[in-house]
């Protein structure tokens, strides 16, 4: 059966546990943030990315922001090597307003 995922090299993995319970557990901000998400994250994957983040900058605003320059790190690397660099995400910051 085709999956909804499309052509990526992303890794996946087999999913442990209740989706809907673990996202329902996220802070309010990380879901909102989840919900907009290019890639589909796992609510453990993504929690433990913006806590780091959070430790590290001390401000949610700015740990969802390293959350959006992770997330359009790795469909960069993604696109890469599915588009052959003709993705946006795979141009310079500046190229892509």
């Amino acid at each position: 059966m085709p999956s909804n995922r499309g052509t990526t090299t992303l890794r996946r993995r087999r999913r442990r546990g209740n989706a809907m319970t673990e996202y329902d557990r996220l802070p309010r901000e990380l879901r909102a943030w989840v919900a907009g998400a290019i890639m589909p994250w796992r609510a453990g994957s993504v929690e433990v990315a913006y806590r780091k983040a959070l430790k590290r900058t001390g401000s949610p605003d700015a740990a969802i922001r390293e959350l959006d320059r992770i997330q359009r790190s790795m469909v960069a690397k993604d696109a890469r090597k599915v588009w052959d660099g003709t993705h946006p995400f795979t141009q310079p910051a500046s190229a892509q307003a």
